[in-house]
């Protein structure tokens, strides 16, 4: 298999010479114990009812403060998004028995019954009207992964809205900035690691590309509902029963479907492990240069379904095919590859690149990856390997006649040429401009398996403490990995320039351009640095969170804040 042979040069250099004094500034770059606002749930675009809290009215705030997140100037942001039309949907969260396919029946929890939920496509403008019925038995939230949405729509309980409560409903209405493959799933507790989550598609109503088909292909690690595992008796499991963190999820625990303990969000609610013990052994991946991930999940799905009993797609020796691929796992990354094909990656995380070939790709959870595929004549698996687990899940291209290949294939492409982000340029309609940032925020990124104490610099998430930021400025962001462990990292609200490795040698990074590929999620192998800018656009309070679920619900969470 080949890697970037830069990989460790370009990322790595920087952890060793950042130093203890100038990773403690990121400390000085936050307010902690300055309570900011009061979660701006509820507004003239967006309701809570059936007894969840209400929002505050809007109001501009003296100089230094943050803005809110139903402030004015959240408003006049949101104002400025295009007047498509409208789209109505009404969603319920429930306990739900799930098919994965092959008789494997499973009790879990999700949207509308279905796994992965149903699509919802819309058009770049439009307006986005969905009211999300809690039938849990926990409260709940929703979260628009990668797409820019206005604060107080977010989805984030306790900081940008309220949580919704059992038999509640919150009325989430937004305009859609920009195209793009994304997802929602909820911000609440560890319940993304159950069937609640669903593909998000904005299109492009002068989309450049060529195609004749569209795959949307949705990965996915599973262990709820299986044998008497939650995610919830998973975390205490790892955490040696000391649990997550209590943000916006407690209360209401309840017994699912199946009769094992539901969860209220937080695993505050969880006495005990149920289940066999889901930690992984002896895990390893050479391609992160990690642990490929803590948790053993006997199953891993492409949409909704386990390799013995894979989905198919129907096309014609010949098809040009664009394949949608969203990471939905909770702990995994996927290496990915279709038998036979060759792939040419379009976009990363809903944002164009330049075209590049390859025949692997590596996805961390919540990434997404755009590529086009020239269909073969026959029946060729698509193989997403659960890096460093040892296992894969399958889905099948059907062209032509021909027998399904066996559920553990691994094509050989798999191990050919893989491209990573940072190997990706931006198409130049997306490309920042060139410019010197305005602020820098560091990050150090601390932690270890046997204590599973993940942060960011030794601190728990704690909403009140926000790194701020001005609207107008470019912000750089630095992170240090010096943990042993690999970290996706997200950001809320923007998408980020991939600069290059943190650290002094910043301006040589820019080579004439601003940033590479724009991202909303990157990679951050263990022992590395990296160097991210985006440019203040969207105010309000976002959240900034390691994309494992069980890591950020420990407290690898923190918040970035529009000053005033």
């Amino acid at each position: 298999m080949r890697t970037p042979p830069t990989r460790r040069a370009v990322l790595g250099a920087a952890v060793a010479t950042a130093g203890t004094a100038v990773l403690a500034a990121c400390s000085g770059e936050s307010d902690t114990g300055r309570s900011g606002t009061k979660a701006g749930g509820a507004s003239a675009d967006g309701t809570s009812r059936g007894g969840a809290n209400h929002g505050t009215a809007p109001r501009v705030k003296p100089k230094g403060e943050y803005v809110s997140p139903d402030g004015e100037e959240v408003a006049a942001a949101e104002a400025g998004r295009g007047s498509g039309p409208v789209h109505k949907i009404d969603l319920t969260a429930t306990p739900s028995r799930l098919d994965l396919g092959g008789g494997l029946i499973v009790s879990s929890w999700a949207y509308g019954a279905r796994l992965p939920g149903k699509e919802l496509r819309v058009s770049v403008g439009d307006t986005v009207a969905l009211t999300l019925a809690n039938h849990l038995p926990a409260t709940t939230s929703l979260h628009w992964h990668g797409l820019n949405v206005r604060n107080n729509m977010d989805g984030v309980p306790d900081l940008t809205q309220p949580p919704i409560k059992p038999g509640a409903e919150f009325a989430y209405r937004y305009k859609v900035p920009h195209p793009g493959t994304y997802w929602f799933h909820p911000h609440t507790g560890v319940q993304q690691d159950r069937g609640l989550y669903a593909p998000l598609i904005v299109d492009d109503p002068r989309e450049p590309l060529k195609y004749d088909k569209e795959w949307v292909v949705v990965l996915d690690d599973w262990v709820d509902g299986v044998d008497g595992s939650t995610p919830d008796s998973v975390l205490y499991e790892l955490s040696g029963g000391r649990g997550g963190m209590d943000h916006g999820g407690s209360g209401h625990a309840g017994k699912s479907d199946s009769g094992h303990a539901g969860h209220a969000g937080s695993p505050k609610s969880v006495k005990g492990r149920s289940g066999p013990s889901r930690m992984t052994k002896d895990s390893f991946s050479e391609l992160l240069d990690s642990h490929g991930g803590d948790v053993a999940y006997p199953y891993y799905l492409i949409n909704g379904r386990i390799p013995k009993a894979p989905t198919s797609f129907a096309a014609k020796p010949g098809d040009r095919i664009r394949l949608r691929i969203i990471n939905a796992g909770g702990d995994t990354a996927f290496r990915v590859a279709l038998g036979g094909h060759r792939m040419t990656v379009t976009h990363t995380d809903g944002y164009p690149v330049r075209h590049t070939t390859t025949d692997a790709l590596l996805l961390g959870m919540g990434e997404r990856y755009d590529v086009l595929v020239t269909a073969g004549d026959g029946v060729f698996p698509l193989t997403a390997l659960a890096e460093g687990k040892g296992a894969t899940a399958l889905a099948l291209l059907r062209t032509g006649r021909g027998a399904a290949p066996p559920a553990s294939v691994r094509p050989k492409e798999l191990d050919g040429k893989l491209v990573e982000a940072f190997a990706l340029s931006p198409d130049e309609s997306v490309a920042l401009s060139v410019r010197e940032p305005d602020r820098t925020l560091r990050f150090r990124m601390t932690g270890n398996m046997g204590a599973y104490n993940w942060a960011f610099d030794h601190k728990p998430y704690d909403p009140k403490q926000r790194h701020p930021v001005r609207a107008g400025e470019r912000v750089r962001m630095e992170f240090y990995n010096v943990t042993e462990m690999w970290h996706p990292i997200h950001l809320h609200g923007h998408s980020f320039g991939l600069v290059g490795q943190a650290g002094p040698s910043r301006k040589a990074s820019h080579r004439g351009q601003a940033a590479w590929a724009r991202k909303d999620t990157a990679i951050i192998r263990p022992n590395t640095s990296l160097a991210v800018e985006f440019d203040a656009d969207n105010p309000g309070l976002w959240m900034l969170h390691c994309h494992n679920i069980y890591h950020s619900d420990v407290g690898m969470m923190t918040v970035l804040g529009y000053r005033h």
